[in-house]
This record gives C-alpha cells, sequence and structure tokens, in this order.
C-alpha cells in the first residue's frame, strides 16, 4: 500500500514548492473590472490584492453611489480573481497528488 513512501513525500514536496511558485506568479496577473459607464475601475491580483482604483471627479458628489459602485465593482473583481486563483492553484495541487486509489474522486 505504502511502497514507495519516500517517492510520495518527495513528490508532495515539489507540489508545495509548485504551489508557492504559483501563488507568486499570481502576484502579477491583474483584473480590472469597471462600471458599466466607466466612472469607476479596480484592479486586483489574482491573489485578491488591490492595486489600484480610479474614480470619476462625478462620482465624488455622490457618496452613497461611489460606497454602492465601490462595493459592486470590487465584489466583481474578487469574484473573477477567486475564479482564477482556485483554478490555478487546483490544477497544481491536483497534478502533484501522489496517486492514491480514490483521490481523484475528490477533484471532481
Amino acid at each position: 500500500m505504502f511502497g514507495d513512501l519516500a517517492g510520495m513525500m518527495g513528490k508532495l514536496k515539489e507540489t508545495q514548492e509548485k504551489v508557492k511558485a504559483t501563488k507568486e506568479r499570481l502576484n502579477s496577473v491583474t483584473i480590472e473590472e469597471k462600471s458599466s459607464d466607466s466612472l469607476l475601475s479596480v484592479t486586483i491580483t489574482a491573489n485578491r490584492t488591490v492595486k489600484a482604483i480610479n474614480i470619476d471627479d462625478q462620482l465624488l458628489e455622490d457618496k452613497e453611489q461611489l460606497e454602492d459602485y465601490l462595493v459592486l465593482i470590487l465584489n466583481k473583481a474578487i469574484e473573477k480573481a477567486t475564479q482564477i486563483n482556485e483554478a490555478e492553484l487546483g490544477a497544481v495541487a491536483k497534478e502533484g497528488m501522489p496517486n492514491i486509489p480514490g483521490m481523484d474522486s475528490l477533484f471532481k
């Protein structure tokens, strides 16, 4: 059952290193989300770090509208970033899993 335990441990360590490298790479993947009227835009990384928020002066006149826009656009950007992040990290993790019967069903 545990024929090549050292081999599996080596593969897990390699996978951990790949996950770490992928997380670092995702810091350079940016997502930009804009309001439909382009008065507000947000740029975040795939690791969900806000890099920039651009607000048109017109929105500064209406605090409530600005707050609504920020919530809406930030949530959209975070959702996209999360999808990219999970897909990338999931692929690396699945690739690096040792061949243990039944484990593949966890990734479907």
